[in-house]
């Protein structure tokens, strides 16, 4: 009789009405996912083009699309700004796929598309005030994240977020306000070295033997240029040739020097329409680069 009844209680039934595990499983919230995979194909194209080195589609080279794929904004720690988006949409994806709880899925892709659409903003503001330009395809990355983040609003639960909507809220401003100011002490260099004698030494050299680096604010090679002399490179014989900004005349020193691409060196009588490296310069100057500290 023992044996009966253990064997009865190993292979007893669930009580009646009770649920098999997992059959309360969060179906994935598909409108969620779905606008992340259109982020990702977006994202995931621009990165293509990154890595070819080449100009998207609908993008004259020299456009504000170019000019903005070309910027020190593009990058972020060797890889393509477009490339870290791609992350984040993915993020969105599986969490929206696969997160068990409800409430726990919500905060989470609030949270990403919160940050997201904060990152967005800041590159479309650098794009605005710095490069003076805008790119298409960034717009449409924003507006993706953007309808993200209204859908996830749009579909909280009746416990969201949690906790009080001013507490949840600033946090989120806080954090988006904190990437995005990671985003632009990393990417204006205004994290960078202290200014180099030798690099100082070469600038203020270049002037005078009357060398001339003609550019533009809004040209990104410039910006390359002017990032290989770090600090120094408020010492270079720089001529600005666009001084009312990208679409406006050039100036008249430029257009009698004859400038017809940024940046344009002229060190000696002769012409270089390129970047070029301050061994270079040294070289073609006359200055005594092993002669000097770094």
């Amino acid at each position: 009789m023992a044996k009966g009844k253990r064997g009865t209680k190993r292979g007893a039934r669930a009580p009646i009405g009770s649920a098999p595990e997992g059959a309360y499983r969060l179906a994935p919230d598909w409108v969620i996912v779905g606008l992340a995979v259109a982020g990702i194909v977006v994202t995931a194209y621009l990165t293509a083009v990154a890595w070819m080195s080449e100009t998207p589609a609908f993008c004259a080279e020299g456009s504000g699309c170019d000019l903005i794929q070309q910027s020190q904004w593009s990058s972020l720690l060797g890889l393509p700004i477009a490339l870290w988006g791609l992350f984040l949409y993915a993020l969105v994806g599986v969490v929206a796929y696969r997160m068990p709880s409800k409430l726990k899925r919500w905060r989470r892709l609030w949270f990403l598309a919160f940050v997201g659409v904060a990152i967005s903003i800041y590159l479309t503001a650098v794009g605005w005030f710095v490069l003076e330009a805008f790119c298409a395809w960034c717009l449409l990355s924003l507006t993706i994240i953007s309808v993200i983040l209204i859908a996830v609003f749009l579909r909280r639960p009746a416990s969201a977020p949690g906790v009080g909507w001013g507490s949840w809220l600033a946090r989120s401003a806080a954090t988006g306000l904190v990437v995005a100011l990671a985003l632009h002490l990393y990417s204006s260099d205004l994290l960078s070295r202290p200014e180099s004698p030798r690099l100082a030494a070469l600038a203020v050299h270049l002037d005078e033997v009357g060398a001339r680096y003609y550019g533009a604010s809004w040209c990104p090679s410039c910006r390359d240029q002017a990032r290989l002399f770090g600090v120094a490179s408020e010492r270079l014989p720089y001529v600005e040739c666009s001084p009312g900004g990208r679409g406006t005349p050039m100036a008249q020193v430029c257009v009698a020097a004859g400038i017809a691409t940024y940046p344009t060196w002229i060190i000696r009588g002769r012409r270089f329409e390129e970047v070029l490296p301050p061994r270079e310069l040294a070289r073609l100057s006359g200055f005594d680069w092993d002669g000097h500290d770094r």
